[in-house]
């Protein structure tokens, strides 16, 4: 059986100055590598081996992986482009304070963020869902059965959930809040409301 563990980075610089990060580089702040150790604790609490393990291109997905691996004793990761971060185009960097002012009426708000729907230069969620797809097909390509962790961010984790569990984008970004060190697993016969694994 394939079983894909999903976990988002931990706080960056941007997440904790309320700045919409997308393709932003920055690394971890004191929180955030706080949050990836209490992550890789859980994960070695689960007695988890993963046969592989894959990682954003950011700065703060890799040092939340690099955190894992060595709590773990892992291999470094493997970096997967596709794993990257939703692209907010002209939004990028923008305090999150603003998008309600500068995205209506094309937003969603959920109960702890809200949810740009058409950002200029960037990528839609029907865009980012087709990216999702790519993920999952490309996992199950090359793993077959055991367990493939993936670190990645909120919004590209949230469609690769959504994508396995045959769920709209649209349920989804309202279904939960994927946070900082958050983890979802994926497995055949789960029921989707058992896949969001709570800290």
């Amino acid at each position: 059986m394939l079983k894909i563990y999903i976990v988002r980075h931990g706080q960056d610089q941007d997440n904790a100055a309320g700045i919409l990060n997308g393709h932003r580089n920055q690394s971890l702040t004191a929180l955030g590598k706080k949050q990836a150790r209490i992550l890789a604790d859980n994960l070695v609490q689960k007695n988890l081996e993963f046969s592989g393990f894959y990682v954003s291109p950011l700065k703060r997905a890799r040092e939340t992986a690099a955190i894992i691996a060595k709590k773990l004793k892992l291999k470094a990761p493997r970096v997967w482009p596709e794993l990257i971060e939703r692209d907010f185009g002209i939004m990028t960097g923008k305090p999150l304070s603003d998008l309600i002012i500068l995205c209506s009426p094309h937003i969603i708000m959920a109960e702890k963020v809200n949810y740009i729907l058409k950002p200029y230069g960037g990528e839609t969620f029907p865009q980012l869902m087709a990216r999702a797809r790519k993920v999952l097909a490309r996992v199950r390509r090359e793993h077959k059965s055991g367990n493939v962790l993936l670190v990645a961010h909120g919004d590209i984790g949230k469609m690769i959930f959504a994508a396995y569990y045959g769920l709209s984008w649209q349920k989804v970004i309202k279904l939960f809040y994927f946070d900082n060190s958050d983890a979802l697993v994926l497995a055949p016969k789960m029921d989707y409301r058992q896949a969001y694994i709570k800290k």
